[in-house]
């Protein structure tokens, strides 16, 4: 059971970010953006609060603070500023397909910096599940003409490589430190910076909190925030982040199965093979035997395969 627990965790968490489109679509018609991303941080910050002293290691090392609060800069803080400004330029089966080059970034990043070993094995679903994510971007539904594609494109590139800047640190910081607690972290770290930008770009709070659009916050910082971001740092503190990472191009798969499920969007066979690419792909990158997890919380022990 804990051998399978990351794995578990990890689509867990694809499936709860896969929602996040809905929710904030959703919210967005009755709170502004920036209202909707602060709240949601504040939200998950007070359930963390009565956590906190569980989770907290105590004493955190100079050099290792530092690490924790550039991680918490990469995510949710720039990565969230570089996102939305791609979504206001470009069209999403664009950025869609930028965004399914995010594993094999990790695992280059991983590569070099945490001396991870990526078999051929694992590019193999890596390249299976790229082309499945851009197949699926590919398959969406027509929009608008685009304010300007080309610099929401590289805007959506700038938010790959802050999450790539963020999983490789978090993978390097979870050996020591509670995935929880990272988590935590980063909670209160965006409600600090999205509570300035709302102070300096807002008005004041809104004259009326509609039933709904609350609880859609409520659901984003406790399930979302708290939860996905959770159990996708738990996951990468048990596997190679290469291979946590490619769980990403889950989160289209999820999103299609959503449409059809609540929406009675047509699923069509050309989606049931995109998505069948993927989900091949993410099972035959993970070295599912090559794995020892480790009782203690936030470390993991890569045994090689012989």
């Amino acid at each position: 059971m804990k051998r399978w627990l990351p794995y578990a965790a990890l689509v867990m968490a694809m499936i709860l970010w896969s929602t996040t489109f809905v929710a904030l679509k959703y919210s967005f018609r009755h709170f502004s953006p920036v209202l909707v991303i602060f709240g949601r941080m504040v939200v998950a910050s007070i359930v963390f609060l009565p956590l906190l002293r569980n989770l907290s290691p105590g004493r955190i090392k100079r050099h290792d603070l530092w690490l924790i609060l550039l991680m918490a800069l990469f995510e949710p803080c720039l990565y969230f500023i570089f996102e939305a400004l791609a979504i206001e330029r470009t069209t999403a089966s664009q950025a869609g397909m930028i965004t399914a080059l995010l594993p094999l970034m990790v695992a280059i990043g991983a590569s070099l910096f945490l001396s991870e070993k990526i078999t051929g094995k694992t590019y193999l679903g890596f390249t299976l599940a790229v082309g499945g994510a851009i197949m699926l971007s590919l398959l969406g539904e027509p929009e608008p003409e685009s304010m300007n594609p080309v610099l929401g494109n590289f805007f959506e590139f700038l938010a790959m490589v802050c999450a790539t800047g963020y999983t490789l640190i978090l993978k390097r910081l979870s050996s020591t430190y509670n995935p929880f607690f990272l988590t935590a972290v980063q909670s209160f770290c965006g409600s600090i910076f999205f509570g300035f930008i709302f102070l300096i770009k807002e008005t004041g709070l809104p004259p009326s909190w509609p039933l709904g659009p609350t609880l859609v916050i409520i659901y984003l910082g406790v399930f979302i925030t708290m939860g996905a971001y959770g159990l996708y740092n738990f996951g990468v503190s048990k596997i190679k982040a290469s291979q946590a990472s490619i769980f990403i191009n889950l989160i289209p798969v999820f999103s299609v199965f959503w449409a059809w499920a609540l929406l009675s969007e047509t699923f069509t066979w050309l989606q049931f093979a995109s998505a069948t690419l993927i989900l091949c792909g993410v099972w035959i990158s993970q070295e599912l035997n090559g794995e020892k997890i480790s009782p203690v919380i936030g470390t993991t022990t890569a045994l090689e395969k012989r």
